[in-house]
């Protein structure tokens, strides 16, 4: 661009310095395209060459000195006490187990049940029957002497029962009261609550029972039902009193019971079926034997219980032994050795038992026989079963005979 305007002018001046008579004016307008000029230049390389320079450093010569120094031997002692903060360490313990499998087993505990009357009959062996709970050691029918005949070791609980005016089934051998409370009364006229109430070992004597004529000191559970005389240790005013038959069989239920109803007049109909209830309420069909005197009521008994194991009464007992009839479906006999001054247990007796194939208990007739030497005349004449009225003693007795352990 400034070539072009050089040159432009240039060409100005040439015309304005031109000789001669001035010409006319002539105004030239020139549109000249616009220049573009490239300038490239070569590249530039500037090489600068320094002569070698040689610097010489003069050092003065250099002393070294060496030092040794001897010490003499040290012995050095360090005791460092260190001390630490309490520490609290934690440790997390992270155990990884193999699966496992669980086995649960259940246990189911049973109540306790007593022996069947079929697997006491197989043991094979003479069996324990306490009387009334062992009348001749203990108050006659009390829970007191059912208790002490359990201690003892007896196999089976023998007892009387009545039913009372309030349908209820009790432990009672008299139809009235007087012979164990020496109070006044019929049990089928009298509640339940009105025979608890009553001394149920008012006459009861360690020395003579049953005897009524003994000074007051002889008979020494007197009171303890009314709380005027302290009961044994253990045991309470409760266990001297007239006992429901559901009360004492669900006090003993690991033992069989042999229950006698002494009912046999109109009250007799009430006592089975009340005795039957109570069996099966209690789930004791199969661990009691029913007896009465009267073949009637035992009859009667097995058309409403036929399962449940019976002894014969006294009019079935004759005409088997002397008329010889064919004895009922029982699997024992109860009967005294002596009945109505008619000795029972004769040769022609334990024929007929060996035919019918039915188990025999013997109850004594009186207090003379309820002694050691006794019950083992009876065991030597094979008899299987005495109901007694000294079980400890009786018990003793199947001790020393290799019985029992």
């Amino acid at each position: 661009m400034r070539a072009a305007n050089m040159i432009l002018a240039l060409v100005l001046l040439a015309t304005a310095c031109g000789g001669g008579a001035a010409a006319p004016t002539t105004t030239a307008s020139t549109t000249l395209p616009p220049t573009t000029t490239t300038t490239t230049l070569p590249p530039t390389t500037t090489t600068t060459t320094l002569p070698p320079t040689t610097t010489t450093t003069t050092l003065p010569p250099t002393t070294t000195t060496t030092t040794t120094t001897t010490l003499p031997p040290t012995t050095t002692t360090t005791t460092t006490t260190t001390t630490l903060p309490p520490t609290t360490t934690t440790t997390t313990t992270t155990t990884t187990l193999p699966p496992t499998t669980t086995t649960t087993t259940t246990t189911t505990t049973l109540p306790p049940r007593p022996p069947t009357i079929d697997e006491l009959l197989a043991l094979d062996r003479p069996l324990n029957l306490a009387h009334a709970g062992g009348d001749q050691d203990h108050p006659h029918s009390t829970m007191y002497a059912f208790r002490r005949a359990a201690e003892a070791g007896v196999d089976l609980l023998e007892m009387d029962v009545r039913i009372t005016a309030d349908g209820v089934l009790v432990v009672h051998h008299d139809a009235d009261v007087f012979g164990t409370t020496g109070g006044e009364g019929v049990v089928a006229e009298m509640t339940v609550a009105e025979l608890q109430a009553l001394d149920n070992a008012w006459w009861w004597s360690p020395t003579c029972w049953p005897c009524r004529d003994l000074a007051d000191g002889d008979y020494p559970f007197r009171g303890v039902r009314t709380g005027v005389v302290e009961p044994p240790e253990g045991f309470t005013p409760d266990d001297f009193r007239i006992e429901t038959f559901r009360s004492v069989a669900e006090a003993f239920p690991t033992l069989a019971l042999d229950v006698e109803i002494k009912n046999r007049d109109d009250h007799a109909e009430a006592a089975i079926a009340a005795l039957v209830a109570d069996l099966d309420d209690l789930d004791r069909r199969d661990s009691v034997v029913v007896v009465s005197f009267s073949s009637d009521v035992v009859a009667a008994f097995r058309e409403v219980a036929p399962d449940v194991a019976t002894s014969p009464g006294t009019d079935e007992m004759i005409a088997w032994i002397l008329g010889g009839e064919t004895l009922g479906d029982h699997p024992v006999v109860q009967v005294p050795p002596n009945y109505d001054g008619i000795e029972v247990l004769m040769e022609a007796f334990f024929t007929a038992v060996e035919e019918a194939g039915v188990e025999v208990w013997v109850w004594p007739d009186s207090t003379d026989q309820e002694a050691g030497d006794f019950y083992a005349e009876l065991l030597d004449l094979g008899i299987d079963g005495i109901i007694a009225g000294r079980p400890a003693a009786f018990e003793q007795v199947l001790q020393d005979g290799g019985y029992v352990d």
